[in-house]
Order: C-alpha cells, then structure tokens, then sequence
C-alpha cells in the first residue's frame, strides 16, 4: 500500500545555494508535541509550531515553503507572559548542524551532580530546551520559548553525530560523537559533563535511550551495538548481528524491543534484555551474505523508528524508499517515495511520519490500526518487567512467547 502524503516543508533557496552539502540529518519533536526542529543545511535551525503546521497542510495543500509561502508567526515576546504560546524561531547555530534533541524539564527530579547549592540556570516544569550538535564538536542548548543560547558545551572533538535527552526529565544529555565517545551532560548543573562512555573502536553513528532511562544503546562503525547501564556507566552487553556499520537505533515504547539500522540493507529488532535478534527486515532481495553486506549498494539502511503504538517501525533507505513495518509481518505494509532521505521520526502522537532529505521535510500518514488488547496488556506487562522476569512467570508457553515477542 502507498503512505499517503501529509505535506512538505520546504527550504529557501537562494541562487549562490547548492544542493550539494545541504543535507538534512536531523528532525526532532517536542515531548509535548508543541514544536517541530529540523536542520535546513549548513548551519541553521528552524523552529515551528506542529499545530501551526499541520494548519497550513490542510488550509494550503501540501507544499509549504518555510519561510516563503507560508503566513507569518506572530514573534515571541518572553516579556508578555506569551512563553506558553509557540512561536517559530529561525537559530543560526555557527556550524553544520547534525544533531537536534528536545529535552523537558520535571522539577520533581532530582539532579544527579553533587553539588547543588548555585546554578546559573533554574528549569521549571514548562521549560522545553532544544540540543544542537555541531560539526566542530560543540553542543549548543537553545531556549526552545525564546530562541536564546543558554549553554555552550565543548568537550568533544569531532562532529557530534547523535543526541539523545533521558525520558525521566532528569535533563541528563548523552551525545555521540565521531571521535569514538558518549558523554553524559547534567544540564541542571549547568551542563557539567558527569561521564565519559568509551568503548567503540570507530566512529559512533547514534544513541538511544530505554523509556526508563536505566539503559543506553550506541551504535556505530565497525558493526557496534552496545548497552550500557546508566546507573552504573557500564556497558552492559554486546549485540553482534550486523555485519556492516550500524547508523540508527530505537528502543519500543514499553522498553522490550530495540530497533537497529545498518548499512548491511537490514533492520534488526532485539531482544535487547537477552540480545537475540526476534526480526529481521531486509532492504534487498535475497539478503547479501555478509562478504557483500559490507560493500557498496543502494539498499544501505539511513535511519529506524518505533511507532508509539509498539506496532510499527519506519525505515529509510538509500533506494528512494521510505517503509512502515509491522512487527509481526516479514513485509512492509506501507510504502513511500523519498528521494536522499537521511532521517526519520515519528510525530509525537504517533500520526505522521516525518524525514528529512535536502535541508527540506516530508510528511506521511502512518498505519492506522486499532491494537489488540492483549497487545496493550503486553506492552503494559514489559513496561516494567525484563524477559528474565517474564520466562519466570507461572503462565503457559504460548504466553510467554508472546510476552517475549516471540510470536
């Protein structure tokens, strides 16, 4: 079946701009579901309102060009009490821009640095920032209400290749970096840097979080996947599966599955709790043995995604084609042209699928379909048990299959 399209954002162009090098690495959503961030290329940031967005695709057709076509946003005054009313912002972040991450702020949550007595900084519950990953190894924090620069991190030393901000509100920040790193960053401490994660022999590609925030996958060259404990900043596991560089990782909504993408043209979901592989989904036809996986083809894997019903991943590929997959199904159930694409995420309420390609974003409808209440009453069970609780049920051996997505 062909994904139906929602609409597009477009980039200005301008006549000294070339298409080459304007590459779009990274979209992002707001937890709350208020903003939409995208790097339009080289060095610049836009912001805008989803609500406002989804407005101009059904008032203006598809295609919205940003920043041309579109109405003008009423401008932010953070000195009129307007901080809770989403305004677009354009931020010029000084460098190419590979990485975007949203992070929310629960005053609830304690800070895990030691000293607590004075910060520059006071977060309170509305805050919303925006992380920036840069290609001279910088990370820059952005006010999200504002479009103001609160911190300026600087301790990598190559292109920061992936963020990712803990689910728990805690505002702890994990980058990936080209120069074989994670770092941990407490951005309630000013954006101390608490630890350093190493370990991979190359290049890390990506970082995701569990939706507990207790464990951390990075993936990178040399077919790495590994999970470390964020309590303890060990690692915890290896998964070896991949016979190529693996470039994007995703964790399932209730925690029990991790998804992986790789330029071997494969999807892997994980047991992640075990480290067995449950599926596979192949981008060629017959799958390369791995003396060919790891050559040059036009099935490499650029990006991977759960939906927030635990049904669906989203893949994308360097074959023009962006699919949705059933968990359960060897085959794609939906399909979409996408020419370049080098990202994806789904929306935050899991309706639209965005992707990125060309400092420019597409949108598509996902797979409407209604879960079964024992998919539900798993993904409740697996929010809060790992497999190894799970097989230690006194339940008959098909549930336990189930419950383990197994079957």
């Amino acid at each position: 079946a062909r994904s139906r399209t929602v609409g597009e954002l477009l980039a200005p162009t301008s006549p000294f701009d070339k298409k080459c090098g304007r590459e779009n690495w990274t979209v992002a959503f707001a937890p709350d579901g208020s903003y939409l961030a995208w790097s339009q290329g080289h060095r610049i940031v836009k912001l805008v309102p989803w609500a406002q967005c989804l407005n101009n695709f059904l008032l203006h057709g598809t295609k919205n060009g940003s920043g041309t076509a579109s109405p003008r946003l009423p401008r932010q005054s953070s000195e009129s009490g307007q901080r809770s009313k989403p305004c677009e912002h354009v931020i010029d972040c000084g460098d190419i821009v590979w990485s975007l991450a949203f992070g929310s702020s629960v005053p609830e949550k304690q800070s895990r640095c030691v000293n607590i007595e004075w910060h520059r900084f006071k977060f309170g519950q509305d805050q919303l920032l925006l992380a920036t990953g840069l290609n001279n190894g910088r990370i820059k924090i952005w006010d999200v209400y504002t479009g103001k620069l609160l911190l300026n991190l600087m301790d990598h030393t190559e292109v920061v290749r992936d963020l990712t901000f803990a689910p728990d509100g805690s505002l702890i920040l994990v980058s990936a970096s080209r120069d074989k790193t994670l770092r941990v960053w407490d951005l309630k401490d000013d954006g101390n840097m608490m630890k350093v994660l190493r370990g991979h022999p190359n290049w890390v590609y990506g970082c995701a979080f569990s939706p507990d925030s207790s464990i951390l996958c990075s993936v990178g060259a040399s077919k790495a996947v590994f999970l470390w404990d964020m309590d303890k900043y060990s690692m915890l596991r290896k998964l070896e599966g991949h016979h190529n560089d693996v470039v994007a990782c995703e964790f399932s909504p209730d925690g029990a599955l991790l998804a992986t993408a790789s330029y071997d043209t494969r999807v892997y979901v994980w047991d992640p709790h075990i480290g067995v592989i449950l599926r596979e989904f192949g981008h060629l036809f017959p799958p390369p043995t791995p003396i060919f996986a790891g050559g040059a083809n036009d099935r490499w894997v650029r990006s991977v995604c759960f939906s927030h019903d635990g049904l669906h991943v989203a893949s994308l590929a360097d074959d023009k084609m962006v699919r949705f997959w059933r968990i359960d199904e060897e085959y794609p159930v939906q399909v979409a042209p996408l020419n370049n694409g080098l990202c994806c995420t789904f929306s935050t309420d899991g309706s639209v699928l965005a992707a990125g390609q060309d400092g420019s974003v597409y949108f598509w409808a996902t797979p409407r379909q209604v879960c079964s209440l024992q998919h539900l009453c798993r993904m409740a069970i697996r929010r809060v048990m790992p497999t190894s609780q799970v097989k230690n049920l006194p339940i008959p051996c098909k549930m336990l299959e189930f419950l383990c997505y197994q079957i």
